[in-house]
């Protein structure tokens, strides 16, 4: 398919170490001019970190822009430089939970919330788990729970676990293990 937008000029509106805002000067596909304003995210990683009694590693905590506490898997965005999406993966769920994997399988990307947000999240299900100390980041203040699998999915299904590539990442985890 070809593209119908024509960007006439792009400039960086925003940005901080963990997004960018791009502000385009566009022709719209009806052939107006418009403005296009894109945020931008580094690849991200988000990880189901499933032990030998089938229990997920679930982490909360309270998400300022959502102004209440969430419950989600370890996830979290790569590093500047950091090409390696599965290094990331490792490092993330080692930061977040304390928690190593042997064995790694790739669940696929998700690019979230795409009509304003360039940001793809690669997903990953951990298995033969070693637990050790979790060391966040400054700005997190987490809290590690494990729930059944079947728990986590009911979550998803019921909407108390809303955040996206967590449930993207749990329902394709049982369409794997079905």
């Amino acid at each position: 398919m070809q593209n119908p937008w024509k960007t006439l000029s792009s400039r960086i509106a925003y940005e901080n170490p963990w997004i960018r805002v791009r502000e385009d000067r566009v022709l719209r596909p009806d052939g107006q001019p418009g403005l296009y304003g894109v945020i931008e995210l580094r690849p991200s990683v988000a990880i189901v970190a499933l032990n030998e009694h089938e229990q997920v590693a679930l982490v909360g905590q309270w998400r300022y822009p959502l102004d209440r506490y969430t419950w989600e898997i370890p996830r979290g965005a790569s590093r500047d430089g950091e090409s390696d999406i599965l290094q990331a993966a490792r490092r993330e769920l080692r930061e977040e939970t304390g928690i190593e994997a042997r064995t790694w399988r790739s669940l696929g990307a998700i690019d979230l919330c795409n009509g304003v947000m360039r940001s793809t999240e690669h997903l990953f299900l951990a298995t033969d788990l070693t637990l050790l100390d979790a060391q966040p980041d400054p700005e997190e203040d987490l809290l590690l729970r494990w729930v059944s699998f079947d728990e986590a999915f009911r979550m998803v299904m019921e909407n108390e676990l809303r955040e996206a590539s967590s449930a993207a990442a749990i329902l394709k985890t049982r369409s794997l293990l079905s």
